[in-house]
C-alpha cells in the first residue's frame, strides 16, 4: 500500500493521493486500506517517517565515517549523504517534503533527528569548529534550504545542487574552495 501511495505521489503529487486511489493501485479493498491507514494523512505520515528514518541512518553512517577524515573530506562525505537521501527518488522526496510541512512528526522521528544533530555537533567539535551547536544548526538549515528550494522549483539535478552547496558549506567552515577545473584539460 505504501509503494502504491509513493507511486501516486511521484506521478501526480499530493493532490492525486486519495485513499481510493491507493487502494485501487495496491489492489486491495478500501476496507483493507482503512484497517492500516484511516486517512490520507496517516499514509503520508508513514511515508515521511520512513523517509526520515532512511535519512537519519544515512547521515549517522556518514558522520561516523567522517571522524576518520580531514575536515574537507568530512564535509564532502556528510554533504553527499544529505544529497543522496533526496537523489534516491527526487520527485517523491519533493512531495514528502511538502507533506512534512503540514504533518506533525512523531516522537520517534524527533528523537532520531536529535541523535543525528548530536552526532553532527560531536563531529564539528572533533574538528574544533567554533560554536559547534550553532554551526550544526546553520549548516543543516543552509543545506535544507537550498535543497528544498531547488526541489520545490522542480530542479531535481541533485549533482548540480551538491556542486552549488559545496562552496557554501566549505565557506561556512573556512575551508578553501575547490580549485576550478582547468579549461585546457
Amino acid at each position: 500500500m505504501l509503494t502504491a501511495a509513493a507511486q501516486i505521489l511521484e506521478a501526480g503529487g499530493i493532490g492525486a493521493l486519495t485513499t481510493n486511489a491507493v487502494a485501487e493501485r495496491a489492489g486491495v479493498s478500501i476496507g483493507t486500506l482503512y484497517q492500516y491507514f484511516p486517512n490520507k494523512e496517516t499514509i503520508l505520515a508513514e511515508l515521511v517517517r520512513r523517509q526520515k528514518a532512511q535519512f537519519f541512518e544515512d547521515m549517522g553512517q556518514a558522520v561516523a565515517a567522517a571522524h576518520d577524515l580531514d575536515l574537507r573530506e568530512a564535509a564532502r562525505t556528510v554533504l553527499h549523504a544529505s544529497i543522496r537521501h533526496h537523489a534516491r527518488a527526487p520527485v517523491l522526496s519533493r512531495e514528502l517534503e511538502k507533506a512534512e510541512m503540514q504533518l506533525p512528526l512523531g516522537p520517534d522521528v524527533c528523537a532520531a533527528g536529535a541523535g543525528v544533530d548530536a552526532a553532527m555537533v560531536a563531529l564539528l567539535t572533533h574538528f574544533a569548529v567554533p560554536q559547534p551547536e550553532v554551526a550544526a544548526r546553520d549548516l543543516s538549515a543552509l543545506c535544507r534550504g537550498m535543497v528544498h528550494a531547488a526541489l520545490f522549483a522542480e530542479d531535481c539535478d541533485l549533482a548540480a545542487i551538491e556542486a552549488r552547496l559545496r562552496p557554501a558549506v566549505f565557506g561556512y567552515l573556512g575551508i578553501a574552495p575547490d580549485a576550478p577545473a582547468s579549461k585546457g584539460a
